[in-house]
């Protein structure tokens, strides 16, 4: 969606429900993806500085049961439970598992995350696709979408996170990323992209937070 799109939707009526990120392909709901603290309830991370803020764990450490099998340059939906309904930024952010270390455990902490996506999405599905430039491995793949209907004081911006389990291959190898970033780390609760008053007066521009979208 275009941004011109998007601030001309930021006036619209807030959306009826929230959603989580519980799937990737066609793949049933947290078999990749490790289940999130709102599996149930669909509540928001809302604090930047909490360890949540990163993949909304559930049980930290331990991870989806499976990990999904995918080729550089392809691209890969990334599956909201309902409608990405809320007005704000959507992102996606990879992190190389270090050598030695299994997607199923490593905490993905430090300063180890590059974004590979943005937009403003209104749908169930996002298609992300995998930089061909990235090093054959195990990789987190951080769903981010940033609701900011209530986002006009610190800590009212709602984070809908999720990190699916990923391995890559048929990558050139040469991914050298300018901005990697931490969660939590990147993010202050009053950032001009995380903190705004989206109804009045109406936003003329917009800027998401975060670095700018690493590509090969």
């Amino acid at each position: 969606m275009k941004l011109s799109t998007f601030l001309a939707l930021l006036v619209s009526a807030a959306a009826e429900a929230h959603y989580v990120f519980p799937s990737i392909a066609n793949t049933p709901d947290w078999q990749y993806v490790r289940q999130t603290t709102n599996f149930q309830s669909n509540a928001p991370v809302t604090d930047v500085n909490s360890d949540q803020i990163r993949c909304y764990e559930r049980i930290p450490g331990q991870g989806a049961q499976g990990i999904y099998n995918v080729t550089a340059g392809s691209v890969l939906n990334y599956n909201a439970r309902a409608s990405i309904s809320h007005p704000g930024p959507m992102a996606v952010y990879i992190a190389k598992v270090p050598d030695g270390q299994s997607a199923r455990t490593w905490d993905g902490k430090g300063r180890v995350w590059a974004k590979i996506y943005q937009d403003y999405p209104s749908k169930t599905s996002i298609p992300v696709t995998i930089p061909r430039c990235l090093q054959n491995g195990e990789y987190l793949l951080r769903a981010e979408h940033i609701g900011l209907h209530s986002a006009s004081s610190p800590g009212g911006a709602q984070f809908y996170i999720s990190c699916a389990q990923i391995s890559v291959s048929g990558g050139s190898g040469t991914w050298n990323p300018k901005n990697l970033v931490s969660f939590p780390g990147v993010y202050t609760a009053t950032h001009p992209g995380i903190q705004i008053n989206i109804y009045w007066p109406v936003p003329t521009s917009y800027t998401p937070p975060g670095p700018a979208v690493e590509t090969c």
